[in-house]
Parts: structure tokens; C-alpha cells; sequence
């Protein structure tokens, strides 16, 4: 049980290592949103995104993570992203 407990334990540090992260990049997701709406560009930029997407499934391979999955977590956090560059563009 001790084991378990100490299982937990890492896993909860990492929860909350991921939330801070998470806030941080929503922080500098933040700024670009403000400087795209000062320069009139898009909220979205799809060629950006596809290329961020293969880079972080080639990261997951090589850290021993399923690409798909990964994939899909960036695929979330771009699509809040926008929604975020699109209120700040009013």
C-alpha cells in the first residue's frame, strides 16, 4: 500500500505541474492573441497548427506516448486557444 501511496503522490505532482504549465502557456497564448488582434491576422493559423501537431507526435513516439493521443490533447488546447484569440478580437 505504501507503494500505491507514493504512486499517488507523483501522480498528483504531476497533475499539478501540468496545470501550472498549462496557465503558463495560456498566459503567452494571451499575448499572441492581443499582438495577432493589433496586426488584423487571424485568430487561426492552420499551417502553424499542422506543424505543431507532427511536432508533438514525433515527441510522443519518442518519449513512449501514443501520437494519437497526443494529438488530440493539442488538438484541444489549439482549438481553446482560438476561441480565446477570437474574443480578444471581438
Amino acid at each position: 500500500m505504501a507503494e500505491l501511496e507514493d504512486m499517488r503522490a507523483s501522480i498528483d505532482n504531476i497533475d499539478a505541474a501540468l496545470v501550472h504549465m498549462l496557465a503558463e502557456r495560456f498566459k503567452c497564448t494571451k499575448r499572441v492573441g492581443k499582438l495577432k488582434a493589433e496586426h488584423h491576422l487571424p485568430p487561426a493559423d492552420p499551417e502553424r497548427e499542422s506543424r505543431q501537431i507532427a511536432r508533438l507526435r514525433s515527441l510522443a513516439a519518442e518519449a513512449d506516448l501514443d501520437p494519437a493521443f497526443a494529438e488530440k490533447f493539442l488538438t484541444f488546447i489549439i482549438d481553446e486557444v482560438i476561441r480565446h484569440h477570437e474574443a480578444i478580437r471581438g
